[in-house]
């Protein structure tokens, strides 16, 4: 085949793209649906993986975060309330490789205000000392709950970026005066911007304020804390620090070898399997989505192709009366098919992007776009069109010119 010969075919093609615009539309749209669903599930697989490595470096590879309660198994009425200031204690002095231990506890929905400006369900962290040290978190200005803080009981706090934004602006919050339950305290560092949202909802919206004083003032127990964030001198041997905690705090807590954990450890890799669970069924979801509405569109498209053969049958004698081949028509409603198929791919991946953004804004799904995205976009929706528009290419190419020309095609 010549290229002149193609060409004349491939405008042929997008003549009848062009003439038959119902029908175009229909395929397109058929299509587009499918190539959303694959560019969603490109976009949100790439957007999970980013937001683990995100939540691991955050996390930290050298450190175990304990919480009270066994949050796998945990029963109704389980105290969660069980991590104690001796065991934070034993584990400091005792346990090998460890070399910073933070006790923490929280209260949430708290109201932070000075003046006029206030921002609402606030995160209340009560912390002993170094606590942006404990989390690798850097400070932009200012300094650190200290020890002293914590012995004396302290009013002093350290502000998130959400709460320092919303109540000082651009100005610095170090040295100025917040209230929290009516409660003057001092300002006296801020937490670089992080930018997550977990559980707990937007993780800068926190104040990081000294334990002893979070307990005092909300007249909490003062034995016990929620949590307990343990770092460790060498990483590479994460696996056997767990395990020597673990086996210290049983100890501690005089639970038996049948008796389950009374808490719950996590590290970076405990995180990274969970988010590898997530992220194993939202691509199972969406890619069961993606294949249904991929193959609604390829059905879509064979249906109105084969009626389009019957409806064109004189056209396709005519053109075969005047020394068409089989193979150029073939090739012509391929085109076609193509044609549609590609402009379906592009809508779709539009649509997905679109959805992609709206859902990411709800916090409902991370994406990040790639060109791994537009490209399985373009090559998905080509295999649509080769794929289920083969059919009613062969039908058109086969049919017989003489039955075509009296339109018993």
């Amino acid at each position: 085949m010549t290229p002149r010969l193609f060409t004349r075919i491939t405008s042929m093609g997008l003549g009848a793209v062009l003439a038959f615009k119902l029908r175009s539309a229909f395929v397109i749209l058929g299509v587009a649906f499918g190539i959303a669903s694959l560019t969603l599930i490109v976009t949100a697989v790439d957007g999970a993986n980013r937001k683990a490595m995100e939540i691991v470096d955050m996390f930290g590879p050298d450190a175990a975060l304990v919480f009270g309660g066994n949050i796998m198994k945990r029963a109704v009425g389980m105290r969660v309330l069980t991590l104690s200031k001796e065991d934070a204690a034993r584990v400091e002095n005792s346990l090998p490789g460890a070399y910073q231990v933070l006790p923490m506890r929280a209260k949430g929905g708290e109201m932070v205000w000075l003046g006029h400006r206030s921002r609402r369900d606030v995160y209340i962290v009560g912390a002993t000392h170094d606590y942006a040290k404990a989390w690798n978190w850097p400070l932009t200005e200012g300094r650190d709950i200290t020890l002293e803080d914590e012995a004396r009981g302290a009013k002093v706090a350290i502000m998130g970026d959400a709460p320092a934004r919303e109540i000082f602006g651009d100005k610095s919050p170090v040295g100025q005066i917040i209230y929290i339950r009516k409660t003057p305290y001092q300002v006296v560092g801020k937490l670089a911007y992080r930018g997550f949202s977990g559980g707990r909802g937007e993780v800068d919206n926190r104040i990081i304020i000294p334990l002893s004083t979070l307990m005092q003032r909300y007249n909490l127990n003062r034995k016990y804390f929620r949590a307990l964030r343990v770092k460790f001198l060498e990483p590479d041997y994460m696996d056997a620090h767990v395990a020597n905690l673990r086996s210290l705090l049983r100890h501690q807590h005089h639970l038996g070898p049948t008796d389950d954990d009374d808490f719950t450890i996590l590290t970076a890799d405990e995180v990274l399997k969970f988010l590898a669970m997530f992220k194993g069924g939202l691509t199972i979801f969406l890619g069961v989505t993606a294949t249904i509405a991929m193959l609604v569109g390829g059905f879509v498209l064979a249906n109105l192709f084969s009626i389009s053969v019957s409806d064109r049958a004189e056209e396709i004698g005519l053109k075969k009366a005047m020394g068409a081949r089989n193979s150029a028509i073939l090739l012509q409603f391929l085109v076609e098919a193509c044609a549609l198929t590609l402009l379906g791919g592009v809508l779709g991946l539009f649509l997905g992007l679109g959805l992609g953004q709206f859902l990411s804004r709800l916090d409902i799904l991370t994406i990040q776009f790639s060109w791994k995205a537009f490209l399985m976009a373009l090559a998905g929706s080509q295999a649509v069109g080769l794929i289920f528009g083969l059919s009613p290419a062969r039908q058109a190419a086969n049919l017989d010119p003489i039955q075509a020309l009296k339109g018993e095609g």
